[in-house]
């Protein structure tokens, strides 16, 4: 069965983002994005939530063409461009895009279909609301937490309407001297 990784950056004090959404706070530099990417290559689809997918789509599919363009945006670019991406969204309803299908009814059914079908990981990328929901229906499998050193006070929380108890494993964790950022990677039990 394939698996659904939360790739998720989130401050000390457990928000992904201030109170408007502002992520101004989150640390990444080459170091941790050559981490990320040894983990992204491991997948073939990825999976958003309309607000994130708008954010990349605005990006990433000609990232790797922009003059200084750096190691990683021509990296990822070429990434997000060769996978299939699933975007849940009421709003995006009929969008027809290469390598993209939106859900909008009965997503935690056709996750579960997805995730018994021949492939490799399913990473979503952000997305804190479709990924809540995903995690209400015990659909995500693994996570991988960049916690960055920072206290944020309010905002939005990453673990929210969790209804029941899920133990989780630590398979590992990785500190980045240069940002102060903790990866945490754990799995369900």
């Amino acid at each position: 069965m394939r698996k659904i990784v939360s790739f998720m950056h989130v401050s000390l004090d457990g928000f992904v983002a201030g109170p408007a959404g502002e992520m101004d706070w989150i640390s990444v530099n080459d170091e941790i994005f050559d981490f990320a990417a040894q983990r992204t290559n491991e997948s073939d689809t990825a999976l958003y939530g309309r607000v994130t997918y708008e954010l990349m789509e605005s990006y990433w599919p000609t990232a790797a063409d922009k003059p200084k363009a750096s190691k990683h945006d021509i990296e990822h670019s070429t990434w997000y461009n060769q996978v299939d991406k699933i975007v849940l969204s009421n709003t995006l309803k009929g969008l027809q895009k290469d390598k993209t299908t939106v859900l909008s009814d009965d997503f935690h059914g056709k996750i579960s279909a997805l995730k018994q079908l021949p492939g490799k990981e399913i990473i979503i990328f952000g997305s804190p609301r479709a990924t809540q929901s995903l995690m209400q229906h015990q659909l995500v499998d693994e996570f991988w937490l960049f916690i960055n050193p920072v206290l944020i006070g309010e905002g939005i929380p990453l673990f929210k309407g969790i209804r029941e108890r899920v133990n989780l494993k630590l398979v590992a964790s990785t500190a980045f001297a240069s940002s102060g950022v903790v990866c945490m990677h754990y799995e369900k039990k």
